[in-house]
């Protein structure tokens, strides 16, 4: 079912102490939601509720990837709020190196945050989200949840393993009243990429470089982010993709499932950045069906 409208509703962001989390409570604010805030960052998690005078709203202190922790959560806010609405698992974070300079424990707490999150999220809050006539769940997975390129082999396999959950739980609830999003955003104008954590083994030659790389790339705000996502809510959108990079990788992998790997490599490596506008004459149902 289609959710006509966001006033009233109740919605739960993760992650919303900065970037699109930050932007997403703005956002769903204007729209007349009431708001569930949770961040590992408390500090930044009360800035971003200073920003929202006039707005109900709530902050949480929460570590996503401890499932227990998320289980209180929920219970809190059905304390505090009686109901939830919209459910956006949006807290993530980036891990920089190769596979072979990772250990298993730098794997296994990325996944347990950008995966494992979004899980401990959806089982948390779904029964909450049953006892509504309309709810919405989304589930923010990347553009590298699409393609992979090379030195984000943790990051690319929880990114498809969020779009591969969500295909999947979406079809299970498809005879209830909650609909699901998967977003893919491009390159997003947040922190993640100065904020991303360095393996112990990883070497530091071009660390720096990758940064500015994706800086020169990111060229999508937050903000614009945000306004997407709530515009896939109200259109019951299966899938979001945002920004001109996300559409361009995607029709990338469509057109040469293959051959995409070694030319995402190469531009990359060129640090040449991907369109910024979306490919001429692409179709709504094709943007964010």
């Amino acid at each position: 079912m289609k959710m006509k409208t966001l006033k009233g509703s109740v919605a739960v962001v993760t992650g919303a102490g900065s970037g699109i989390g930050r932007a997403l409570a703005q956002e769903l604010a204007s729209q007349g939601a009431e708001l569930a805030l949770a961040d590992l960052n408390s500090a930044a998690l009360e800035e971003t509720r200073s920003l929202l005078s006039g707005t109900r709203a709530k902050t949480y202190t929460l570590d996503v990837a401890d499932a227990a922790a998320v289980e209180g959560f929920a219970r809190k806010v059905e304390q505090d709020f009686g109901r939830v609405s919209v459910l956006i698992n949006n807290a993530g974070v980036a891990l920089y190196g190769n596979f072979d300079e990772l250990t298993l424990k730098e794997f296994d707490w990325l996944f347990r945050i950008n995966f494992w999150g979004v899980v401990h999220g959806c089982k948390s809050f779904l029964p909450l989200l049953k006892r509504e006539p309309e709810a919405h769940i989304v589930n923010i997975s990347s553009v590298f949840g699409l393609i992979a390129p090379a030195g984000q082999t943790a990051y690319g396999a929880s990114k498809f393993a969020v779009r591969g959950f969500t295909q999947a739980l979406k079809g299970e609830l498809e005879s209830t009243g909650v609909s699901m999003t998967c977003v893919h955003p491009g390159g997003i104008r947040t922190n993640i990429a100065a904020n991303a954590r360095a393996g112990v083994n990883t070497r530091p030659e071009g660390w720096e470089e990758r940064q500015q790389r994706f800086l020169k790339a990111a060229r999508t705000s937050p903000e614009k982010a945000a306004q997407t996502i709530v515009r896939g809510i109200l259109r019951n959108k299966a899938r979001v993709l945002i920004g001109g990079d996300a559409y361009f990788f995607e029709a990338l992998q469509r057109l040469f499932p293959v051959r995409c790997s070694p030319m995402i490599a190469s531009w990359f490596n060129r640090q040449v950045a991907p369109p910024a506008q979306e490919p001429a004459g692409m179709k709504e149902k094709e943007r964010s069906a």
